[in-house]
């Protein structure tokens, strides 16, 4: 099996869409956050792999094209920025006093801990961008010493925690103004977390798409210092 679809350049890509596709219908079947399409369709996918027995690696080579397209799907989030424009001007000031705050606490929490815990530097540095988006976050993480398979990991379930616990949160602390709650959302939980904001209203999206913007240009400007 695993020579066969090491042969089959498209294996890789049909299984990724297909995976995806099925966690989509499950999350909608159940409406329940927590089986975010991202994280069932990995589960699948190492599933299928472990069953099928073909080599990571092979999947791996196969699933680049996907990796090729996070820069210029990360850019397309400028849409709902220019829609919103005014707003944000108007705001300009709070929104990245706020993301600044927030990539701050998310480095100097990921550095506490991994102090606390006696990490190697190399597990450290692969948690450190958590909050960023991975086409950013591996990039500083491989550059530094850091695992970006790990980093991947991480950062993906950085992303659907704060889908599922956002509106929780927003609750708990009254996050009820769109702009305070976008945010939240872009500075802890990048995309995943901004498609959550952009199902609750149009104008958190855009906040939050701005806010992951920033928080990834903070996060490489001072991840030097962390690391």
């Amino acid at each position: 099996m695993n020579e066969i679809l090491s042969q089959t350049s498209l294996f890789a890509i049909f299984l990724t869409l297909c995976a995806f596709e099925l966690g989509r219908w499950l999350q909608k079947k159940t409406k329940l956050s927590v089986l975010n399409p991202i994280l069932t369709s990995a589960i699948m996918i190492i599933v299928f792999l472990l069953i099928t027995g073909v080599d990571n690696s092979v999947y791996q080579e196969g699933a680049k094209t996907f990796s090729w397209m996070l820069t210029p799907a990360t850019v397309c989030l400028a849409v709902p920025l220019y829609e919103e424009v005014q707003i944000l001007k108007k705001n300009i000031p709070a929104i990245i006093a706020g993301v600044a705050a927030g990539t701050v606490s998310s480095l100097g929490f990921i550095a506490l801990m991994s102090w606390l815990m006696e990490l190697d530097h190399s597990l450290y540095v692969s948690l450190l961008p958590k909050s960023i988006t991975s086409a950013m976050a591996v990039v500083l993480s491989e550059q530094m010493g850091g695992l970006a398979s790990i980093t991947t990991m991480i950062i993906v379930v950085t992303g659907i925690l704060g889908s599922v616990l956002g509106p929780i949160f927003c609750k708990i602390f009254r996050l009820n103004d769109d702009i305070s709650a976008g945010v939240a959302y872009g500075t802890s939980a990048h995309v995943i977390g901004t498609s959550k904001a952009a199902q609750i209203s149009e104008l958190m999206g855009a906040v939050s798409s701005l806010s992951l913007v920033v928080a990834g240009i903070l996060t490489a400007l001072i991840f030097p210092l962390f690391v």
